[in-house]
């Protein structure tokens, strides 16, 4: 709700060695706090509740035992120390939508196996955040369709555990999220019961529609304004993706993209990054940076530098899903200036956005528009401007503050029969970047140089 807040900092615990970790019971008691201040926002301004939905990051695992205590701490979906089992996972992403990669349940689940023997022994059922959330809320550890759906261990088009998988991992279906919990009509039906210590505490909180999280980025495109595969979305936070939200019977997924769900009757298609919004701010925390940067980028050519860059700085997930991958720059020489470096930079990624906007297009249509959300892209109309150049698609800056959270609200109110549709409330947009056809050609030879340097690099095609 406009107006009513309440934010709390948490740390994701990484090393050297590829951890990124999280304590999922200080996170779950932090989302507490915060649900506890809400609470008490409404109460005092006289307001009720109809319902709560909410947007949760996909592809997080913990495990608990039978008694519900915790076995390990949170793994984030950035841990690559699964990578050497990666060879190990059957590649099932026609089916699953997911690639052998180290973000998703199957690599991590073989690597807890093989390095962590007795805390995998000891856990009874796998679970993410939001299921853990949902069983310190209502005392069992509901998940969504659309949570299930990013593991890596979903098949999309049977809408149920993808059984190849789960033999080639040595787990079981009841090993992992219930999905069918006993008195529900199906995985996404509400909960109202919140457990007794918190029914006196939260009365507003208690005997309303609680729906299971959604993922955040399935949120964000409903958010933004991307209900339907006639828009896109694109957003830039730390990472960076690419989605259109499709409504079909079924979906043939193509190479290179992910597959996951909104909910049972719409699928999310798409490309992540790696690599986003945190490559700007390593350019800003390692470069001088010129002050008239804004101005400067929208003066440039494309490729006026003569560099060819690459911005893997944390390995990178579509089109080619290699954690391996590093950032490379060729072409450097005495006269390179630091803008040149950022010019450079912010081009590789517009690029990374240019293979997966040309996938995504091929398998759903060109869309009517692309609406851009996220706060490292659209603090920058300069670099705004030079992805729309690169895809050569009109964008349109969404002005919703919090995309992925009011997702969540209009995917619920439209399940509660407050909205016909998820397009019934149209998302707020700004400002229109049109691409400048002047410089096409040259987006297209920067295109054909980065294909020859990953080539010679990586091995890649």
């Amino acid at each position: 709700m406009e107006g009513y807040t309440a934010r709390l900092p948490y740390e994701i615990r990484t090393t050297a060695a590829g951890a990124a970790e999280i304590d999922p019971e200080a996170l779950a008691s932090l989302a507490i706090d915060c649900l506890d201040e809400m609470h008490r926002q409404v109460q005092n301004a006289g307001f009720r509740v109809a319902g709560v939905a909410s947007s949760v990051f996909w592809h997080s695992l913990c495990g608990v035992d039978e008694n519900n205590n915790l076995t390990t701490p949170l793994y984030h979906l950035l841990d690559t120390r699964s990578s050497a089992c990666v060879k190990d996972v059957p590649d099932r992403r026609t089916e699953t939508g997911c690639a052998p990669h180290s973000s998703y349940w199957p690599a991590k689940l073989l690597w807890l196996q093989r390095t962590k023997p007795e805390q995998f022994k000891s856990t009874a059922r796998w679970i993410g955040f939001p299921e853990y959330l949902f069983l310190r809320l209502f005392g069992r550890a509901r998940c969504s369709t659309s949570m299930i759906s990013a593991t890596g261990l979903w098949n999309q088009n049977a809408d149920d555990y993808d059984q190849e998988t789960l033999k080639a991992i040595g787990v079981g279906t009841e090993d992992l999220p219930d999905i069918h919990s006993k008195g529900l009509t199906h995985p996404d039906a509400p909960e109202r019961e919140l457990c007794a210590q918190l029914r006196e505490a939260w009365p507003l909180f208690h005997g309303i529609p609680w729906f299971p999280a959604i993922g955040d980025g399935a949120c964000n495109g409903v958010g933004s304004g991307a209900a339907t595969s006639s828009v896109f979305s694109l957003m830039i936070g730390t990472t960076g993706a690419m989605r259109a939200v499709v409504d079909a019977e079924r979906i043939d997924i193509p190479p290179g993209l992910w597959c996951y769900k909104l909910d049972r009757k719409r699928f999310v298609l798409g490309g992540a990054l790696s690599n986003g919004g945190d490559v700007y701010a390593w350019l800003k925390k390692t470069l001088q940076m010129p002050r008239d940067l804004e101005a400067r980028l929208d003066r440039a050519t494309p490729g006026s530098h003569d560099l060819r860059v690459l911005p893997f700085f944390a390995g990178e997930r579509s089109p080619h899903w290699r954690d391996d991958l590093r950032a490379a720059i060729d072409g450097l020489s005495f006269s390179t200036e630091p803008f040149d470096l950022v010019q450079a930079f912010l081009e590789s990624v517009a690029l990374s956005f240019r293979g997966i906007y040309q996938a995504l297009s091929a398998a759903v249509g060109v869309p009517a528009k692309i609406s851009a959300s996220g706060g490292a892209l659209l603090r920058s109309p300069g670099w705004t401007q030079m992805i729309a150049d690169a895809l050569e698609r009109p964008i349109m800056a969404c002005t919703e503050t919090e995309a992925s959270s009011r997702g969540a609200v209009v995917w619920a109110l439209e399940q509660m029969g407050a909205i016909p549709n998820l397009s019934s409330l149209e998302a707020s947009l700004g400002a229109e970047f049109s691409p400048n056809p002047a410089h096409h050609d040259a987006w297209r030879r920067l295109a054909s140089e980065r294909e020859e340097l990953q080539k010679k690099l990586y091995g890649l095609v």
